[in-house]
């Protein structure tokens, strides 16, 4: 989730670097780096390309970074944040954009429509069923200044019927997808402790039955993103004490078993949060995982532009 999502931009001295991991070699490789964009939350198309967010616009860019982000022409679509997913065919996108609502533009570009209801709430996407019928999102009901009076994960039809409420503890919630056989929606939340901003990853049915703790270490743990091939998943983890998801800290991304989630596997340390994994972003086999990082220092490594 964004939150009030003006555009990102990049500060004085910081980097933005598109990076993926090899899950057979364990090497991360830095595949584009700009001091001239800010690009947010990949996903993986099935075609090799990395669909990423920036200026408010959706763009493109191959995975192995042989060519430049290109900008995914989408007639209609407002200001997109770092909210988006592929249909599981990959033919089209859904994305949260900040008139607070979830549309759908063709990959390859194409007129864009509007999913969500005016409903008085806030949608942000974080999933799509495997089936492609189902949007898993964050629904927010701010009160005045606070937004997070009430985050709940909700799903919706592709055609904006048949809202149904997954979660009802009106606490933080965030990151909602499905697992690889529609069986779970995983999501992180807070309401397993009383100490504020101390997100922990869950599961539960997406009727809202069985609900389940995942994690129990002191970081702050957000969005769980499990392999297409079912058995890991990787997650973001803030440093202890973190309130929400905020971008520049110095945070890690965890490998971890299914079977195991209390045994997780550093894999990357690096400056980030905010952006850097918000959405989906295995390869469509499970071989890899791309993510951003926003380095700040005054080298004068040359740099894609």
């Amino acid at each position: 989730m964004s939150e009030r999502s003006p555009l990102r931009r990049l500060g004085s001295g910081q980097r933005c670097r598109v990076r993926v991991w090899d899950r057979a070699t364990g090497a991360v490789h830095t595949v584009y780096e700009t001091r001239g964009r800010l690009y947010e939350a990949p996903n993986w198309t099935a075609d090799g390309r990395l669909l990423l967010n920036g200026d408010g616009l959706l763009w493109t860019l191959p995975a192995d970074g042989s060519v430049p982000p290109r900008p995914v022409p989408a007639e209609g679509l407002p200001d997109v944040n770092n909210d988006h997913v592929l249909s599981p065919d990959g033919v089209t996108v859904f994305a949260s954009a900040n008139d607070w609502h979830i549309w759908e533009v063709p990959l390859d570009g194409g007129a864009a429509r509007r999913i969500t209801a005016d409903d008085g709430a806030l949608h942000f996407l974080h999933g799509v069923s495997p089936d492609g019928r189902r949007l898993g999102y964050v629904r927010l009901e701010p009160e005045g200044d606070n937004w997070w009076a009430s985050a709940t994960i909700h799903t919706v039809g592709v055609d904006g019927l048949d809202d149904v409420a997954v979660t009802t503890d009106p606490g933080p919630a965030d990151g909602c997808e499905w697992t690889p056989d529609g069986a779970w929606i995983l999501f992180n939340t807070e309401q397993f402790s009383e100490k504020p901003g101390h997100a922990q990853l869950a599961r539960v049915r997406p009727d809202g039955s069985e609900l389940e703790q995942l994690t129990f270490d002191e970081r702050v743990n957000w969005f769980p993103h499990i392999a297409p091939t079912g058995d890991v998943a990787v997650y973001l983890s803030y440093p202890p004490g973190t309130t929400g998801h905020p971008a520049d800290l110095s945070v890690e991304l965890r490998l971890v078993s299914v079977d195991a989630w209390r045994d997780p596997t550093t894999l990357v340390v690096l400056d980030g949060g905010q952006g850097t994994v918000n959405v989906p972003s295995w390869a469509p086999d499970g071989s890899a995982f791309a993510f951003v990082d926003y380095p700040c220092d005054q080298q004068s490594d040359p740099v894609s532009r």
